[in-house]
């Protein structure tokens, strides 16, 4: 209790009063981990993640760069033909594109090079300086119900503005890397992240679908080499999580708690501890697909527990670094979390991993050409049994 008491002070003097309250959100916060906020040049939320065994000092620099204005906020059109929302974020055209290390925005600052991240670092999130939604929000009295059913309208040439949030994720203060390469404390810091972050988000006005995601890899269109990921605050239900709300309500609620208990009882498990299980979904999409689910309903990272948290650090660097192994060359992927919507299912929904990748060989790729890319009809290239076998291999040579 003294160890707690002690740390609990630490993250509270650390934090600035310019945002106390976004660093101090999360319903579950890791005493160990402490928790600092302050804000960049531009006044872009800046917080930083101390690991637990950090070496770090307490202080952090401030962000002393001349910056421009923050680009105009994006807006969104909406397609009459789906019902989906496009946004249209002009200004990601100005994006860097696989800098030196000497130039990495996501390096900590050092003359030479301005970076977004002013102090060394163990894990940073930060407000993405050209966003896809947001900076601009709703406003702090709109009704979830009332703007949900507005955007599920259809009608013709439909505009919105993109509210919401977008941020960056920095994993490690290396050049190269990504969530596989780190430390288990290092992985335990990022999962505290995403938790803190999920709930300070779903609590903004408007938001309400918040998404971890991390993008590795020149193949899936990575322009920057620095391990990192992202997460987005979205301003709708995503199409993909609104079929997934369809689908529970064709086959009852009780639609995770099924999956998984036929999936642990299958051929196709990957890695299981006491609180999660990986495996490869029996209908599979892509040539490398695994899915990962709490034993519990969770809708989201906020609601994990310390114990999940622990355990899921060990097994997510397990599942990583054995896919990995299946070639001589590091393996592209997208790592999805799939979170309960804001405001919908959460009693149904359950926080999913949903980890995809194209490779199909050691030099080959899925494309997404004629019946994937225009009609959503899926053709799949392995089975999914075969491809559990060769992950369960490669997992295997894995130091646990």
């Amino acid at each position: 209790m003294q160890l707690f008491a002690k740390r609990k002070s630490r993250i509270v003097c650390g934090v600035s009063d310019l945002n106390a309250a976004a660093a101090a959100s999360a319903p579950v916060v890791d005493p160990r981990i402490a928790v600092r906020s302050s804000r960049l040049a531009d006044g872009r939320e800046l917080i930083y993640f101390d690991d637990a065994d950090t070496t770090l000092p307490p202080e952090r620099g401030i962000d002393e760069r001349a910056l421009d204005p923050r680009p105009a906020n994006a807006h969104m059109r909406q397609d009459p033909l789906t019902g989906e929302w496009i946004s249209i974020a002009a200004a990601r055209q100005n994006r860097v594109v696989l800098p030196p290390a000497d130039l990495d925005p996501l390096a900590p600052q050092r003359p030479g090079n301005p970076s977004e991240i002013p102090s060394n670092y163990d894990v940073a999130v930060f407000e993405n300086r050209s966003p896809s939604f947001g900076p601009e929000l709703a406003a702090a009295d709109s009704a979830p119900a009332t703007a949900l059913a507005e955007l599920r309208r259809v009608g013709l040439e439909r505009t919105l503005p993109s509210l919401g949030r977008c941020e960056v994720v920095c994993f490690s203060p290396e050049h190269e890397g990504s969530f596989g390469t780190l430390s288990v404390s290092r992985a335990r810091t990022v999962i505290e992240a995403w938790a803190q972050r999920t709930a300070a988000l779903s609590a903004l006005p408007g938001v309400e679908e918040v998404f971890p995601f991390e993008n590795r890899g020149r193949e899936i269109g990575v322009t920057l080499p620095h391990p990192h990921g992202q997460i987005y605050a979205y301003p709708y239900v995503t199409p993909r999580t609104e079929r997934l709300l369809a689908s529970v309500d064709a086959y009852g609620p009780t639609l995770f708690a099924d999956l998984l208990d036929r999936e642990r009882n299958g051929p196709r498990v990957l890695l299981s501890g006491e609180h999660w299980t990986a495996f490869v979904p029996f209908a599979a999409r892509w040539p490398i697909e695994v899915h990962v689910l709490p034993h519990r309903h969770v809708p989201d990272f906020a609601e994990t527990t310390l114990e999940e948290r622990e355990e899921l650090a060990s097994l997510y660097l397990q599942l990583l670094r054995g896919i990995d192994r299946l070639y001589d060359t590091p393996t592209p992927y997208i790592a999805a979390w799939h979170q309960a919507p804001v405001h919908e299912g959460r009693d149904d929904v359950r926080l999913m991993l949903q980890l995809t990748s194209p490779r199909r060989a050691a030099d080959k790729l899925k494309y997404l050409a004629g019946s994937e890319a225009a009609m959503g009809a899926w053709i799949g290239d392995v089975t999914p049994e075969v491809a559990a076998e060769a992950l369960r291999r490669a997992i295997g040579e894995v130091e646990a």
